[in-house]
């Protein structure tokens, strides 16, 4: 049985992207991507929207005229080894560009909890709207939040406004361009 993680980067103010839904401020150093590449490898199962999904897409092959480094190649590695969920009324089944890749249209709470209990490790839901109610209801069991030095002063919050969490840290970091990794599990 797996368990259910969310992991966002955010502004002190809590947005994970502005009031134009950009979420360039949160781009990783190389510290920070090398903490990304060694989390992923506990993740079994990636719950998506369709945005996320099909921004996701650039890992699956390194894009002409880039020359991705390790930490690249092993990130796209792991992505492409993991079990994608796709939550989307819109997407269609032809869209789905993996064998490992799954459509499903309506992301229920209970298909959540089917989704984590089936996984053999760890399942992160990405997006704050897509895990907003997963989190409103406490399927969520880790949260890490990579803290971006910036205030944004609106756009979309990470956690929903209505969330109510207990919530207990278990690891933090502090990296050498400012962000911070806070750690926290239900209590």
């Amino acid at each position: 049985m797996g368990t259910l993680s969310f992991t966002a980067t955010v502004s002190i103010d809590g947005y994970a992207a502005g009031p134009d839904g950009d979420f360039q401020f949160g781009a990783p150093s190389e510290q920070v991507f090398r903490l990304h590449v060694e989390r992923m490898a506990a993740i079994s199962t990636e719950i998506l929207g369709r945005r996320t999904y099909e921004l996701m897409h650039y890992w699956e092959a390194e894009p002409e005229g880039e020359d991705w480094g390790d930490d690249e190649r092993e990130f796209a590695r792991l992505w492409l080894g993991i079990d994608i969920v796709a939550a989307s009324s819109t997407l269609t089944a032809e869209k789905m560009t993996r064998e490992n890749h799954r459509l499903v249209p309506d992301l229920t709470l209970d298909e959540i909890s089917r989704i984590a209990e089936r996984a053999p490790g760890e399942v992160e839901i990405f997006g704050p709207t897509t895990a907003a109610p997963a989190i409103r209801a406490g399927l969520v069991q880790d949260f890490r939040f990579f803290i971006v030095p910036v205030v944004l002063g609106g756009g979309l919050r990470a956690i929903p406004d209505d969330a109510r969490l207990d919530l207990r840290l278990v690891e933090s970091r502090v990296f050498e361009n400012g962000f911070t990794l806070l750690h926290y599990r239900a209590a």
